[in-house]
């Protein structure tokens, strides 16, 4: 009797997937080219965005531009980032997290190309279909760590962040040599689709699957909403503080350097520094916390350093920038922590695509809030001290919200 239940059982959930068209649950298989694939997946989803500044002015004498085409072209990466994402488990259900991936980085080649191949709406669509792929991947690839490395949770999410500031790195200090050599800013940001192109080429080779076990099927939790769910709110706002963060400060931290007597190339210098700053810490972090049941304390550990580094330059800029700098990047290191968490507060794959869809989705879109509150305090207070004192409460929100997301739960 109980046989022939568990036999009526699976063929009603296999016509149930056969009729909705869902894909059976599948699950990548942790290989070693796996690995090598998510890492070269992650070097791409920076450049697109952190090449464009590069040349901008160029792209506008170019193209003849305004400076509100330049703002959009700017400001759209982030605004993909958090619509786009939303859409990822929905993507991921339809297709399988493999294709899913493979789709997004088949979106980032394309758009790449694209928008080196016209005017300034060419310019702009090919923005936006290469960083609506980029969205996508963004929530997907935490999935497949967690699916395909769970033993390694934290070693694949450290270095995965690692690769993603690489590849922003690269990708604003690259531009201005492959702009030269190649003549012209139209080859010089294009080229990078070849980058893109062989992670797609390397995913295809990588991407094999195996059955997965309700815990992994992406359709096991489907019909449930984590918008109910309080602590994947704590996660998202989690997420959405620590970006704010650190958009402010990529955006507003030479100015303020430069204010308080740093010269320009110095103040690009310290940027840069904070930006890479983040590599080393997220190789050794990620792990470490990983193998506790609670990641609170890194989470406080490294907004103290993000909390010294305000304070520094609120109260004496212009005393030790270098070492400020130093305290900020260290700080916002805490980006690959609050991607970790993203992993282990889910218990299966489809939760966690949910979790991280609706942390990066909402937490880019607090995040876009930022930059804009603080320079807009700034023009009204014509000093830096009420806007600083905006980013503290920015990054004691990190710490509060990311301590009670780093404990041993659930969504």
């Amino acid at each position: 009797m109980f046989a022939i239940l568990a036999s009526v059982t699976v063929n009603d959930e296999a016509s149930l997937r056969q009729k909705t068209r869902i894909p059976a649950p599948r699950v990548l298989i942790g290989s070693g080219l796996l690995a090598a694939a998510v890492l070269l997946a992650a070097l791409n989803l920076r450049p697109a965005v952190t090449s464009v500044g590069a040349v901008l002015d160029e792209m506008q004498q170019t193209l003849g531009a305004s400076a509100t085409w330049a703002g959009a072209l700017t400001t759209m990466p982030g605004l993909c980032f958090a619509l786009a994402g939303l859409t990822a488990p929905l993507v991921a259900r339809r297709l399988g997290v493999a294709a899913a991936v493979a789709l997004a980085l088949a979106m980032l080649t394309g758009g790449l190309v694209l928008r080196v191949l016209d005017g300034p709406l060419v310019v702009l669509g090919g923005t936006l279909i290469a960083t609506a792929g980029i969205a996508v991947a963004n929530v997907l690839i935490p999935v497949v760590v967690k699916e395909s490395f769970p033993a390694r949770i934290g070693l694949m999410t450290g270095l995965y962040t690692g690769a993603l500031q690489l590849g922003g790195a690269v990708g604003s200090a690259g531009t201005p040599p492959l702009d030269s050599g190649f003549g012209g800013w139209r080859p010089g940001l294009g080229s990078w689709a070849a980058l893109s192109a062989a992670a797609l080429v390397l995913w295809l080779s990588a991407a094999r699957t195996r059955p997965g076990g309700p815990a992994a099927g992406q359709n096991a939790t489907a019909g449930r909403s984590l918008f109910r769910s309080p602590l994947a709110w704590v996660v998202t706002l989690f997420f959405g503080m620590q970006s704010c963060l650190a958009y402010i400060v990529m955006g507003w931290l030479p100015q303020v350097l430069m204010e308080a007597g740093v010269s320009r190339a110095n103040a690009g210098l310290m940027l840069g520094l904070v930006s890479i700053l983040g590599l080393p810490v997220s190789l050794i972090v990620p792990p470490l916390a990983a193998k506790r049941g609670s990641q609170s304390g890194w989470v406080l550990l490294l907004g103290v350093f993000g909390i010294a580094g305000v304070i520094g330059l609120m109260v004496a800029p212009s005393a030790a920038p270098l070492l400020w700098s130093i305290f900020l990047g260290i700080g916002m290191a805490v980006f690959s922590l609050a991607l970790t968490i993203i992993a282990l507060r889910a218990r299966t794959g489809a939760d966690t695509a949910k979790l991280s869809a609706m942390a990066q989705g909402i937490g880019y879109l607090l995040a876009a809030i930022g930059p804009f509150l603080f320079g807009l305090l700034h023009d009204v207070t014509h000093g830096w001290t009420v806007p600083f004192a905006m980013l503290l409460a920015v990054v004691a929100g990190q710490m509060s919200f990311g301590f009670f997301a780093g404990r041993p739960r659930y969504v």
